[in-house]
């Protein structure tokens, strides 16, 4: 608990601290400009950064933990000492987006329990959907349009994702006798929303995946893969890097010469960051995939949600991964620590390595498609 604490607190702090280094950059005065006209982040000290982060941590972590607490006492006959640590055990998880429980189970025993699952989805939420947005909402919630340009996109995607895993989840798992087939109406919706919820990198789960359909395995390749926002204690390539492409794509497809989204235009330079961020990305999981495939006799679409789950840290699992050899379970480990901190250092060192060049070659458009 104290590990996956010190890892949330470090990585929102750190990542948002990069953020403000690579707009404080006398090379990249430009995007300094852009940032204040955006009210995006301010600029500040480190010092204030971490308190902040630490306040919110604390304040959330210790809301949730009060709700569990008295549910775990009064609901399930807990002692005051087990209800305790339990509640604060799973609070601190559910906010790093760490997954862990203290059941074998993970959190299935409470499935039926809104209680339990709906306190937990929205420390999910709060720990993953990145410190930036935090920052922004707190000091313009009322006024949605004057959010930054991030957040609305973060939001907006965080939004469709949820809702997007949700209605896979019910289509794919309503008639399976093995997770939600005989579950009542509303045990069924909770459930799946909680999947939804935790797919994207918190890694609880209140249904078996070792029995999901595959259907259901295949939608997590995605939920998993993007993950939550940027800055916050969840992993995968991040919702706005997902969302620039998507601006792209639309762009492309409209025939327009830029990107756009709520009155902003998405730079070429985080266009083709975030092209990186998702080649690379999609990268690694194609070797771990190729090096589990190959040390490994486990069916390729485990070996395929195994290798996603590790790359987002989301710690969902179909039942394999102690059934590994020790090679495939060194790639697993190798894949979270990429997964993890690669994005965020592969992220500013891009930003951070722009250069105006003194020429430019002839341009010439190779045959695409």
């Amino acid at each position: 608990m104290l590990l996956f604490q010190l890892g949330g607190f470090g990585m929102m702090t750190a990542a948002t601290l990069l953020g403000l280094m690579v707009n404080r950059s006398p090379r990249l005065r430009l995007k300094l400009i852009t940032q204040t006209e955006t009210h995006s982040l301010g600029l500040g000290d480190v010092s204030s950064v971490a308190k902040l982060v630490l306040a919110v941590t604390i304040a959330s972590e210790l809301i949730l933990a009060t709700v569990l607490v008295l549910r775990f006492h009064f609901g399930y006959g807990l002692t005051w000492h087990e209800a305790a640590w339990s509640g604060i055990f799973h609070s601190v998880s559910a906010f790093n987006n760490a997954g862990f429980s203290i059941h074998a189970d993970s959190v299935m025993r409470y499935a039926p329990d809104a209680l339990i699952l709906m306190p937990l989805m929205i420390a999910i939420v709060i720990g993953g959907i990145g410190f930036p947005v935090l920052f922004d909402l707190r000091d313009r919630l009322t006024s949605p349009r004057s959010w930054a340009l991030h957040t609305k996109l973060t939001l907006v995607g965080t939004a469709i994702l949820i809702f997007l895993g949700f209605f896979g989840v019910m289509v794919f798992e309503w008639a399976n006798p093995k997770t939600l087939g005989e579950m009542s109406l509303p045990q069924k919706v909770l459930s799946a929303a909680f999947t939804s919820v935790s797919a994207r990198t918190a890694g609880f789960n209140s249904i078996d995946f070792s029995v999901a359909t595959r259907e259901t395995w295949a939608l997590h390749y995605l939920l998993m893969f993007v993950g939550a926002g940027s800055a916050g204690t969840a992993g995968g390539v991040k919702v706005g890097t997902v969302a620039i492409l998507l601006l792209l794509v639309i762009a492309e497809i409209r025939g327009q010469p830029d990107s756009e989204a709520f009155g902003r235009r998405v730079g070429p330079s985080a266009q083709r960051q975030a092209i990186t961020v998702l080649v690379l990305g999609s990268a690694m999981v194609m070797l771990g995939t190729m090096i589990l495939l190959h040390v490994s006799n486990a069916s390729a679409d485990r070996i395929i949600f195994e290798v996603i789950s590790a790359f987002g840290t989301v710690g969902l699992s179909t039942g394999i991964t102690a059934d590994l050899p020790a090679a495939g379970q060194v790639t697993l480990i190798v894949l979270m620590y990429l997964g993890r901190v690669g994005t965020i250092t592969l992220a500013t060192s891009l930003v951070l390595s722009e250069r105006r060049m003194p020429y430019r070659y002839p341009e010439e458009h190779p045959i695409v498609g």
